[in-house]
């Protein structure tokens, strides 16, 4: 496996001029990195931690083309660490263990560290994700891990725990333009050519705040024109577009259409419009949206604006979740519809989202209020005689498995966070939970 960042590292080979323009210019080191001030400007949290040489197992997330490989590298290079890169997809648990292996040798007998750069780190099951805890834990191994999906969701809980989760945001106008204007002027073969843009905009805006997508679509547009006498290149918007290979639609999904259109799409949900939301979907889909993000979102909103209205939304909505990644795309598209279409179509409540926003306000509020003494649990002798749990009321023991005790605590007793709907099933919970209240203030 090879060592990217040995000592003393060999001249580039001529060969390296047949390389994507990105892969050119890869930035070498951290003043040359363009975007991502707010974690690698000056003062800012990893670029202190790297000035300190203080270095901790982390994850980058963040869209494609913002600079996660990059940064991996140029971290390795600055702490002077053994840098391996494997990816998910294609790694298994022995290339994992070789690299631990490795870093065991280079930790006794070298003192010098080693960083494991994993690639969508998101597709690592959970066994390939386990054989990594032990290392990163004990410090054998820096792990650097890059994921263009909620780590939250795809990482194991006792591997994000041990890892700084640093968030990377898709490039705007003023980085894109400092990528494409030093790309301009240092490739070395892009250099040697006057090359203009005519429509810069309508270029960053097919690149999608992505700086890979940006230098390649260049260097596709700059082999598409023939210089004029002068030797000069005219890009115009029409080359932008055939560079790009595809007609442009309207849908940057790392970009504000990403979040223009799903907001519409919830709503259209919330609103009860299934035809609007299919139709939003459609342009999500096309625009090459990961179907995992839209399922993601469907199952919040069956529990924020459906709720107990209808109780299956939720079913459904895990169903769909768990569907589409045992089917992929094409066939995706149908259940992610039917999925829309019939939470579109359910009765709305939006009472438990409510019902957890005003109690975490009276916890934030009220911290430590004491649990009322006859719910309290009395596992020893001193705890039964000082009462604990002497009063409590088995409510099977009564009519309807009713009874009017008190269970919020003194200040909030008669607290109403959970305000059912009159609609769907949360007609009948209001109903009887209405009965119960006016039991309660007999």
């Amino acid at each position: 496996m090879p060592d990217l960042f040995s000592d003393t590292e060999p001249a580039a080979p001529r060969s390296a001029l047949s390389a994507p323009l990105a892969e050119r210019m890869r930035p070498k080191t951290i003043d040359d990195f363009w975007g991502q001030e707010h974690i690698i400007g000056e003062g800012k949290p990893l670029r202190s931690l790297l000035e300190g040489g203080d270095l901790s197992s982390m994850i980058l997330w963040g869209p494609p083309g913002v600079g996660k490989t990059t940064l991996a590298r140029i971290i390795a290079h600055s702490v002077k660490a053994e840098f391996f890169q494997i990816n998910a997809v294609s790694a298994g648990v022995k290339d994992i263990r070789d690299v631990i292996s490795r870093a065991e040798n280079n930790n006794r007998k070298l003192g010098k560290r080693t960083i494991l750069f994993i690639d969508e780190i998101h597709r690592f099951n959970k066994s390939q994700q386990d054989a990594l805890l032990h290392s990163v834990e004990e410090g054998i191994v820096t792990l650097i891990g890059a994921t263009t999906e909620n780590p939250s969701f795809e990482v194991i809980s006792p591997l994000l725990s041990r890892c700084q989760v640093y968030v990377l945001d898709s490039l705007n106008r003023e980085a894109l333009n400092k990528i494409l204007d030093h790309a301009l002027r240092n490739d070395a073969v892009l250099s040697k050519r006057t090359i203009e843009i005519q429509d810069r905009d309508f270029l960053f805006l097919l690149s999608g705040g992505d700086a890979r997508k940006l230098l390649n679509g260049l260097e596709n547009a700059v082999r598409l024109v023939k210089p004029d006498a002068c030797g000069s290149v005219v890009i115009t918007k029409q080359k932008i577009e055939e560079a790009f290979q595809k007609k442009f639609t309207l849908y940057d999904k790392e970009g504000e259409q990403h979040y223009d259109i799903i907001s519409a799409f919830i709503k259209s949900i919330r609103g009860s419009d299934p035809d609007a939301a299919v139709y939003w979907m459609a342009r999500m889909l096309d625009g090459g949206e990961d179907p995992k993000f839209i399922a993601r979102r469907m199952v919040v909103l069956a529990s924020e604006d459906i709720g107990n209205a209808d109780p299956y939304g939720i079913t459904m909505a895990t169903s769909c979740f768990t569907a589409i990644d045992y089917i992929g795309m094409p066939e995706a598209r149908i259940v992610l519809a039917q999925t829309a279409v019939y939470l579109a179509s359910c009765p709305k409540s939006n009472a438990a989202y409510m019902a957890i926003e005003l109690a975490w306000e009276d916890v934030r509020n009220l911290p430590n209020l004491p649990v009322p003494i006859h719910l309290r649990n009395a596992p020893t002798k001193l705890m039964k005689e000082l009462g604990y749990g002497e009063k409590y009321k088995y409510s099977h023991d009564f009519d309807g498995h009713f009874t009017e005790q008190q269970y919020l605590p003194d200040n909030l007793k008669n607290k109403i966070y959970y305000k059912p709907a009159d609609l769907g099933r949360e007609k009948d919970i209001r109903s009887r939970l209405n009965a119960w209240w006016k039991k309660k203030q007999r």
